[in-house]
C-alpha cells in the first residue's frame, strides 16, 4: 500500500472517531475509488496513481461547483468546495511551471515538434506533479515559440 493511501485510511479512521461526517464521507469516497483502481490494475496503487486519482476527483468536484453555481445552488457548491479543500490537503505541491517550460523547450529543441509527442514527454515526467491542463498549455506555448 502506498504511503498516501495509508495516510488517507488513517485520516478516515480519525475523522470517524471525531464524528466528522463530512470528512469521513469524502475520504470514504476516495478510498472506494482507490480500491476500484487497485482491482482494475490487479495490484496495489503507488503514490503517483493516488495523486492522479485525487486530481481527477478534484476536477469532477470543480465541474460540479460550476454547475451548482449556474443553478443557484450555493449550498451544494459550498459542500463541493469543502470536499475540494479536503482533497487538496493530500496533494503534493505542484511543480513550478518554469520547470515544465524548461523541459518543454528542451524537448522541442530535441525534435518533439508535434503536440502529442511533446505531451507524452511532459506527462511522463510530470504525471501526478502538475495539472494536465497546465502542462498542455505550456506544451502549446513551447510549440508556438518553436
Amino acid at each position: 500500500m502506498s504511503e498516501l493511501a495509508a495516510r488517507l485510511r488513517a485520516d478516515q479512521i480519525t475523522s470517524r472517531k471525531a464524528a466528522d461526517k463530512d470528512r469521513t464521507l469524502v475520504l470514504g469516497t476516495v478510498l472506494a475509488s482507490l480500491k476500484n483502481r487497485e482491482l482494475e490494475l490487479n495490484q496495489p496503487v503507488e503514490d503517483a496513481e493516488v495523486v492522479v486519482l485525487l486530481r481527477k476527483q478534484i476536477k469532477q468536484r470543480l465541474d460540479s461547483v460550476e454547475q451548482y453555481r449556474k443553478g443557484a445552488r450555493d449550498d451544494l457548491a459550498s459542500k463541493e468546495e469543502y470536499e475540494i479543500g479536503v482533497l487538496k490537503g493530500y496533494l503534493p505541491p505542484d511543480v513550478d511551471p518554469d520547470e515544465i517550460r524548461a523541459t518543454a523547450r528542451d524537448a522541442v529543441s530535441s525534435g518533439a515538434t508535434e503536440l502529442g509527442k511533446l505531451m507524452g514527454i511532459l506527462m511522463a515526467r510530470f504525471k501526478g506533479k502538475a495539472d494536465g491542463k497546465v502542462i498542455n498549455q505550456i506544451a502549446r506555448e513551447a510549440l508556438q515559440q518553436g
